[in-house]
């Protein structure tokens, strides 16, 4: 049985499919107009990890991803830099699915874009119009009438808060200060417009998901979809105002289940763009290894705000590290191709631990025994063990998406590429002084490299290096 945390009902929930062993999961994915930073990436983790438990308990996932390509913020950067709409989605999407796959996150396997979508949002908009839930403004904006669903604010609990915003927001065109756009008119020179049914103009950002979820996921029946993500900045008010377009066009609830994972703060600040404290991916990805990156953006349960700090990503990286002594010293066995078994009892723990609501520091404690375990095994020479060793490390390569680098190369992260082909030199000098028997100057080459952060061992395999 797995549980999880909805957020709408605000308590962990036995999860049932809306379908026998099949799950649908819309995830909002990035405005593309800028460099996405870690509270993407964490975002981005947290549901491929989702994703990998839910696979492993045997579900069919259909996932899907979408690309907010039309935005004020698109539109400004665009002006800004004398590019077009295009030029800077295309640059933003395509660095975004680099850094995706350099954190070891799975590709959607649907990943809709607003600008190819339009036709779904004129559909949706028609229909609130159709059923005067919505109206258009002489100026040609069209905008829902929240006072006309009676279950908005129900899924964030937030209905106050919007009440206070549109008293300072609220518009002349607008009959309520609280109603939301789905269609902006165009403004003119230095705005972007689509042709459509209600004039020029361009969708608002909260029709774009209920429309794709429409358009690509959608199930008939009293649930479009199983499981909708996001950032918790998302509940409200753009998942609240999805589930009210949903709710109101398609007599439908939009998810049976709503998760959130919690803010990535530097200072304790929420980090942002607009608060101008934003940790590019890109600029850590600079720093750490992705794997590393990734480990460390796990290691607090989803739900929990995460504290960017460099000594707590070193810390990580050490735990990690056990993972690749381990595969190293398997690898440093000499063993032909042996066929590899799974732990019941492991998998079973381990799993039992991810299905609590993604509970990761059970299950990386679980993962910890294990290669303390491992370990005494190998020590005692217990050679029947070994195929359950490597399945289990196959288990957890596939549901964390770690340990899958090589065990050696892994140890050599952060070294240039000068420093590995000095070290190279130096080994292969050292070995020719070992042939000759001078074995004072082997051990200076030995000293040598330790003075540059360098550990050498000898083994059956040959002399191995390794960052100390």
């Amino acid at each position: 049985m797995m549980k999880i945390y909805d957020s709408h009902k605000k308590e962990k929930v036995e999860f049932k499919s809306i379908i026998p062993n099949e799950v649908r999961i819309y995830v909002c994915g990035p405005t593309v107009y800028d460099d996405s930073h870690l509270g993407h990436a964490r975002s981005a983790i947290v549901f491929d990890l989702l994703r990998r438990v839910l696979r492993e308990n045997g579900y069919k996932v259909i996932f899907a991803k979408n690309f907010t390509d039309i935005d004020d913020k698109i539109i400004n950067k665009a002006t800004q830099s004398n590019c077009s709409l295009e030029e800077i989605t295309q640059t933003y999407t395509k660095r975004y699915l680099d850094e995706m796959q350099a954190l070891g996150v799975m590709r959607a396997d649907i990943e809709p874009k607003a600008t190819e979508n339009l036709t779904a949002m004129f559909a949706m908009i028609q229909n609130l119009l159709d059923k005067k839930i919505a109206y258009q403004t002489p100026n040609g904006d069209v905008y829902l009438s929240v006072s006309k669903d009676r279950e908005y604010g129900n899924l964030s609990g937030r209905i106050a808060e919007l009440e206070s915003q549109s008293r300072v927001q609220n518009s002349e065109q607008k009959q309520d200060g609280k109603d939301f756009a789905l269609w902006k008119s165009y403004k003119g020179i230095g705005d972007i417009g689509y042709d459509s049914p209600f004039g020029k103009g361009r969708p608002g950002w909260h029709i774009e998901c209920s429309a794709m979820i429409k358009e690509h996921l959608a199930l008939k029946g009293d649930y479009a979809i199983d499981i909708h993500g996001g950032g918790a900045d998302l509940l409200f008010p753009h998942h609240e105002n999805e589930a009210c377009q949903t709710r109101c066009a398609e007599n439908q609830t939009l998810a049976k289940y709503w998760m959130h994972n919690g803010f990535v703060t530097i200072n304790g600040e929420k980090m942002a763009k607009s608060l101008g404290n934003s940790f590019f991916i890109k600029d850590a990805l600079a720093n750490y290894d992705g794997e590393v990156l990734r480990f460390y953006l796990l290691s607090t349960h989803y739900r929990a705000g995460l504290n960017f700090a460099e000594e707590d990503l070193l810390a990580s990286k050490k735990r990690l590290d056990r993972l690749y002594r381990l595969k190293k010293r398997l690898a440093m066995l000499s063993l032909k191709k042996i066929p590899t078994s799974l732990d019941n009892a492991f998998k079973t723990a381990f799993l039992v631990a991810l299905n609590d609501d993604l509970n990761i520091s059970k299950a990386l404690s679980v993962l910890d025994d294990f290669i303390t375990s491992a370990n005494e095994q190998l020590d005692s020479k217990q050679k029947d063990k070994i195929p359950q060793i490597y399945g289990n490390l196959e288990l957890v390569r596939r549901v964390l998406g770690i340990g899958l680098k090589d065990c050696f190369e892994y140890f050599k992260l952060g070294v240039s590429e000068d420093l590995k082909t000095e070290i190279e030199k130096l080994i292969e000098k050292r070995l020719e002084f070992k042939k000759a028997k001078d074995f004072q100057n082997a051990d200076k080459i030995r000293e040598e490299l330790r003075n540059k952060g360098i550990a050498i061992m000898d083994t059956p395999k040959g002399c191995v290096w390794e960052k100390i």
